[in-house]
């Protein structure tokens, strides 16, 4: 995949499936079928507009602002988002339901680290997801630093050069998951642990599921975590750490709507997830995505056009505590429904507003991460990326991180793909070249926080992204075909679009 920019008019994709997913016999490929694709995507990507969708954002806004600031998985404002979602589907006249389950949900309720001597001052802070919690008040206690090697912190044995009772363990990044290293902090002794990035920015991570925390644990950055360790080459350091974390079962509901008509065995989807972090109202993550899929499910439902095939949407929760919407979805699925998906499209941070135009990289060709996707996910990155050549709009490739809901469609063999404006990866300056912004700056500098509000869109990006959903619809709605064509590996520079490492959901980090 090359960052590109063509001049050619528009031309919708003529999409379809991979051979073990492919269009059942006599589907979507007449030349009726090409009309009505070319004629509905034209009509979409025409008709549904980010001004119009900006209206689905201010609604969000308004659900976060009068609930406690956030729409999170199993929260008032998600319960509220979701209502909101399903009303104006039902208005549209599709088929709506909900699909209810049981998750863990956490919110943070501290979070704080202060070095108390020799020399006083702040450091920030993050809980990890599943951390056990310090008393109110938290624990005051000398800092020991765990010695650096491959496997930082991972084994008994990297204890052994000090006396961590009652400690709090100082404990760099990489070689094995989180919980790992605090597990054998805990074996050690030590009251509590601190773990520094390897890389550039805070450290959001995750102990991966519940009851897996043994010690209060938090994430800190690189460079706080190696000023630590400056300061404890000079003598002892004495902190104050506190870290509190509520966590319970709860019931949250995916929101998910077709169209009445359609041919089952050639069901496409497009989802979404609808809810935000408990740090702030989410209006980028993931309400971008999920305000530009809900207007063109609106602008379809408007159109003269019957689709003759199935189209869904789906908006999806607790994406944030590790894409259990869409887990529980796929899971759902008898072996005859997975079998009547044609394909998943992905929208996620569709309007970051330092951002890059990414392509997810379904044929894996730009070497970056994991492999490719299932087969037929290279022909929609290749079609969304002839949409967007056809528009003049660059772009470039982005690794199948698992990082958002793509990941159970692709575990059972889904072709997979999607578009994504980045989080918290920097953009590079050949980058800010390609695409304006800044350089060295976060891709949205708001990411997980309460800044991502209105004021943190990019409305340039949310009307690109918004009608390549608008045409992919329109050309899926009828003909499925494009997915059977070859594609020629097309590699660019390639990226993760965000932080890297392994992830149990949308910026959760479990390990190096």
């Amino acid at each position: 995949m090359a960052v590109v920019a063509a001049t050619a008019l528009a031309t919708p994709l003529l999409l379809g499936a991979a051979p073990s997913h492919g269009p059942s016999h006599g589907s979507g490929h007449s030349k009726g079928a090409l009309k009505e694709a070319v004629k509905l995507s034209r009509e979409l990507v025409k008709n549904a507009s980010a001004r119009d969708a900006y209206r689905h954002l201010q609604q969000f806004q308004a659900i976060a602002d009068s609930a406690d600031g956030h729409r999170a998985a199993g929260s008032l404002g998600h319960d509220a988002s979701a209502a909101y979602v399903y009303r104006q589907l039902q208005r549209s006249g599709y088929q709506v339901s909900y699909q209810t389950f049981r998750f863990p949900y956490t919110e943070t309720l501290a979070e704080k680290l202060a070095v108390v001597s020799p020399t006083p001052r702040d450091v920030t802070i993050k809980a990890m997801t599943y951390t056990p919690s310090t008393r109110v008040g938290g624990l005051t206690a000398g800092l020991v630093n765990v010695p650096v090697d491959d496997t930082s912190g991972c084994e008994a044995s990297d204890y052994a050069s000090a006396n961590f009772t009652g400690k709090i363990a100082l404990i760099k990044r990489g070689g094995c998951p989180f919980a790992d290293k605090q597990a054998a902090a805990a074996e050690a002794g030590a009251a509590g642990a601190v773990i520094y990035n390897n890389t550039e920015g805070l450290l959001s991570g995750t102990l991966g599921e519940v009851g897996a925390g043994r010690i209060p644990t938090g994430g800190v950055s690189q460079e706080e975590g190696e000023q630590l360790v400056a300061d404890l080459a000079g003598g002892e350091v004495t902190v104050s750490f506190e870290v509190r974390q509520l966590q319970e079962e709860r019931t949250t509901r995916n929101v998910i709507a077709e169209t009445r008509g359609g041919k089952a065995a050639n069901t496409v989807v497009l989802g979404a997830h609808l809810d935000s972090v408990t740090e702030g109202p989410g209006i980028n993550d993931n309400g971008s995505g999920s305000a530009g899929l809900l207007e063109v499910a609106q602008e379809l439902a408007k159109s003269k056009s019957k689709p003759a095939n199935k189209v869904r949407f789906a908006w999806w929760s607790a994406e944030e505590n590790g894409l259990l919407g869409s887990e529980a979805y796929v899971a759902g699925l008898s072996e005859k429904q997975r079998q009547q998906i044609k394909l998943y499209l992905n929208f996620d941070m569709i309007a970051s507003p330092n951002g890059v135009q990414f392509v997810y990289d379904g044929d894996d060709s730009d070497g970056v991460g994991a492999g490719p996707g299932p087969e037929g996910s290279a022909q929609l990155e290749r079609d969304i990326n002839k949409f967007l050549d056809s528009k003049g709009k660059k772009h470039e490739g982005t690794d199948f991180t698992g990082r958002s809901d793509y990941g159970p469609f692709i575990e059972v063999g889904i072709p997979s793909g999607g578009t994504f404006t980045g989080a918290e990866g920097i953009k590079t300056a050949a980058q800010a070249r390609t695409y304006g912004g800044q350089a060295d700056v976060a891709y949205d500098p708001c990411y997980h926080a309460a800044c991502d509000d209105l004021s943190n869109i990019s409305m340039r990006h949310f009307d690109v992204n918004i009608d390549v959903i608008a045409n992919a619809v329109g050309t899926y709605a009828h003909d499925l075909r494009s997915l059977t064509r070859p594609v020629k590996p097309d590699p660019s520079t390639g990226t993760p679009g965000s932080g890297g490492g392994l992830h149990d959901g949308h910026g959760h980090e479990v390990t190096e």
